[in-house]
């Protein structure tokens, strides 16, 4: 759910502790997103699948893909007939994610990669998309035009994130400030790993700023919409032709 390239800036932990915290709490990754968001970040991911606009046949990539979910919805839409990759820099992350495609008989295909170097041709995809993971890399500008490089002219980049709403920010202070790392502590055994979290969504973009990190990558039309009462945001854009 990151990149391995660069220690970031202040206040960011350095990218191989990330990745060491990501192997660390796979196990109980699935668990812990079901329990923090009521269920309903299946929902965003499907929103997220929907917005990369892609079709039987076609091909796409999930980037810092963890255990797969959203590469799983892509692949329902591109069919038997198309190609996922899920990438990620956390084996662990894969591994499990690995385990799922074959419990399910997905055709998804699963590679380490470091978001910010990924080993693909220029326009190898139709459609890119991350969820909860552009946060996690090092350099945000960099990481966004990695994936809009392996992307074909008029095919889309998607980023579902957590950001910071405009309202409820005292509940909202309360939930990921106390609650969420509770919770990590509790159900994820990893206190540390879950008041990372908090701290990773104070510092990145709020949504206005992101879309423009996106349009200065060369993306087009870019567009976002939010739920959760404005903590989830959902941006996408088209690859200049």
């Amino acid at each position: 759910m990151g990149s391995a390239t660069g220690d970031g800036p202040p206040g960011r932990l350095p990218a191989p502790e990330i990745q060491a915290m990501f192997d660390r709490i796979a196990p109980r990754y699935d668990l812990l997103n079901r329990v923090m968001t009521a269920g309903l970040d299946r929902q965003w991911r499907e929103a997220a699948a929907a917005a990369a606009d892609v079709a039987a046949g076609e091909t796409a990539i999930d980037v810092c893909t963890g255990t797969g979910d959203l590469a799983f919805a892509l692949q329902r839409r591109v069919t038997v007939s198309g190609h996922v990759v899920g990438a990620d820099f956390a084996e662990n992350m894969l591994e499990r994610a690995r385990e799922k495609a074959a419990d399910r008989g997905e055709p998804v295909e699963f590679v380490e990669a470091d978001a910010l170097a990924l080993p693909f041709a220029d326009n190898a995809f139709d459609g890119a998309t991350v969820a909860f993971g552009i946060r996690n890399v090092s350099d945000l500008s960099a990481g966004i035009a990695e994936m809009a490089r392996v992307v074909r002219p008029g095919g889309r980049v998607v980023i579902l994130e957590i950001t910071t709403p405009r309202h409820l920010r005292r509940f909202y202070r309360l939930w990921f400030d106390r609650a969420v790392p509770l919770l990590g502590t509790l159900v994820g055994r990893d206190g540390a790993a879950y008041g990372y979290l908090p701290e990773s969504v104070k510092r990145f973009p709020e949504p206005p700023e992101l879309a423009a990190a996106m349009a200065g990558a060369g993306l087009r039309d870019v567009r976002w919409q939010l739920f959760a009462g404005g903590i989830i945001a959902l941006h996408y854009g088209r690859v200049g032709v």
